[in-house]
């Protein structure tokens, strides 16, 4: 039996911390924050408890399933039958099935068609490697041609990615319109899931299994460093002190490693330091009616620069309407700098956009979070620049939502992470 330290207390440190104590050893988890869940933590807004930033499931979540069983908590899960939608050309357009891409304006016939041949083959294609040397523009391109790029995908891109853009990986962006597109209950209709109580009835289960495992959580208590010594693990220091492990797990973001494992070799550090993310600030907003029938609203409009709205509500049923407003933007953008003001009065300005009969009296509250390594951004060969999870310090395991490459975030991913730091801390790789 290991004493074993795991670093972060999200979805995916929470898992690895679980398997750990189910293989029979002694774990302590460390989180910096005041509550467990990173992204998909929850709280309190305008009497409603939402998660801080949107989250949902897909009908391929299947590492996600196995774990609500074992917690036994499956029955929590609920599917809605959702909309997607397009803000175009000043008007709300339906989305995401063949009736809606045929009446979609401003497309000719064949970029349509071809666009329809993306959807479906992407949703069939299951081999990902001749994809990882693209970039996605290229790629997208050759498929539905630049008008349609343009119309639809450009503004996305451009608003999430900014001078990135052009050096996105094609295989990342298959795996997205894969998840999404293989989680309908038809071909006309898309179909998305939610726990009943939110993302917090899976942190909850997962935090009150560790504890009876003879788990510690360690809230509000920052990792400072992972103490080596002539390239031996020796164990963690925080606030508290110095601690000694046999092995340690890193599930914080990329950006903070090298920070907190300053003794590693250089070309290892410079990997972690490389690595490169998008920020975001999310608008959150409490409306008194609907803002569009639609849980997902994609925008193109020059005005506009958000990629869209999420409107959670129409997803899993709240005592109120509840919509994400994102702002993704480079953590070095002289945006990102600016207070949350700035952001609220933007998106007070597109909701009436989008719906011109709003009055300011439905709008109940608005408010900005923010968080500063949201996204990592993948490019082509994208694993080639990523350390092994394993950085050559025997007992020492670090790896973040890159390592999901090609697939893109979820709890979903989180978890089937986390099994797979737990077996290799643990000795069952």
């Amino acid at each position: 039996m290991a004493n074993i330290a795991v670093v972060g207390g999200g979805p995916m440190g929470l898992a690895t911390a679980y398997h750990l104590l189910k293989q029979g050893h002694q774990v302590t988890l460390f989180e910096a924050d005041k509550t467990l869940g990173g992204m998909s933590a929850s709280f309190v807004f305008d009497g409603i408890k939402i998660e801080r930033y949107y989250h949902f499931i897909c009908k391929s979540d299947d590492p996600l399933f196995a774990l609500l069983a074992e917690l036994g908590i499956e029955n929590t899960l609920r599917w809605t039958q959702t909309r997607m939608g397009y803000y175009y050309q000043g008007a709300l357009r339906n989305w995401g099935d063949p009736v809606a891409l045929l009446k979609f304006p401003g497309l000719s016939l064949i970029s349509k068609i071809r666009y329809g041949l993306l959807a479906f083959i992407s949703t069939k294609r299951s081999d990902w490697t001749k994809l990882d040397n693209v970039d996605a523009v290229t790629w997208l391109k050759r498929w539905v041609g630049q008008s349609a790029y343009d119309i639809l995908w450009r503004p996305l891109f451009e608003l999430k990615f900014y001078h990135y853009t052009s050096n996105l990986s094609a295989a990342w962006i298959w795996s997205r319109l894969k998840r999404v597109g293989t989680s309908r209950k038809n071909l006309l209709q898309e179909e998305l899931g939610y726990l009943q109580g939110g993302s917090d009835t899976f942190l909850d289960a997962i935090a009150a299994r560790i504890e009876s495992l003879g788990g510690a959580v360690h809230l509000n208590e920052a990792v400072q460093e992972v103490l080596l010594e002539n390239g031996e693990l020796r164990g963690v220091r925080t606030q508290a002190g110095n601690f000694e492990f046999d092995r340690v797990v890193s599930t914080i973001p990329m950006p903070y490693v090298s920070a907190m494992v300053p003794k590693l070799p250089p070309a290892i550090l410079d990997k972690y330091d490389s690595v490169n993310n998008i920020a975001v600030v999310c608008v959150l907003v409490h409306l008194s009616e609907a803002l569009t029938p639609y849980f997902w609203l994609n925008i193109s409009d020059p005005d506009i620069d958000i990629p869209g709205f999420i409107e959670y509500s129409n997803l899993n049923p709240l005592d109120g309407h509840i919509v994400y407003a994102p702002f993704y933007i480079p953590g070095e953008h002289a945006d990102y700098q600016k207070d949350d003001a700035f952001f609220v009065e933007k998106v007070r300005r597109y909701l009436f956009a989008v719906k011109p009969d709003l009055e300011e009296s439905d709008i109940l509250k608005i408010a900005a979070g923010r968080y500063r390594y949201a996204q990592p951004i993948c490019e082509p060969e994208f694993l080639t620049r990523l350390p092994d999870i394993n950085p050559g310090v025997e007992g020492l395991y670090i790896a973040d939502t890159c390592f999901y490459y090609p697939q893109d975030r979820s709890i979903s991913e989180s978890v089937k992470l986390g099994r797979t730091l737990a077996n290799m801390a643990g000795g069952q790789d």
